[in-house]
């Protein structure tokens, strides 16, 4: 698996799942899961899979809140593995993200 998004039925959850590999080979499709939701969506970003993520993968997140309202944002990085949490943490993106 990739990247794959899915949506609750009134639209404001979107849940994009990332794979093992959460790189800038994955740019596009994951600007692509959000760049036409609603602004005011919440965004939960699965990483439950990801064992690999590099700074483009930062890059992403970062882009997708400063999409969804910086500050004001509400993005959750749920199912975080070890490994991708200590990178998380090293960013201080536990100071920009809800990480779970």
């Amino acid at each position: 698996m990739s990247i794959d998004v899915k949506k609750s039925e009134d639209g404001k959850l979107v849940t994009i799942n990332v794979g093992e590999s959460f790189d800038f080979a994955h740019h596009k499709e994951f600007r692509d899961c959000y760049r036409h939701e609603a602004v005011t969506s919440q965004f939960v970003i699965n990483m439950s899979e990801a064992k690999y993520l590099d700074s483009s993968a930062l890059g992403m997140l970062l882009m997708l809140r400063k999409y969804a309202g910086g500050d004001d944002a509400s993005i959750i990085l749920q199912s975080v593995p070890d490994e991708a949490k200590q990178v998380l943490e090293i960013a201080n993106f536990h100071k920009l993200f809800d990480i779970k």
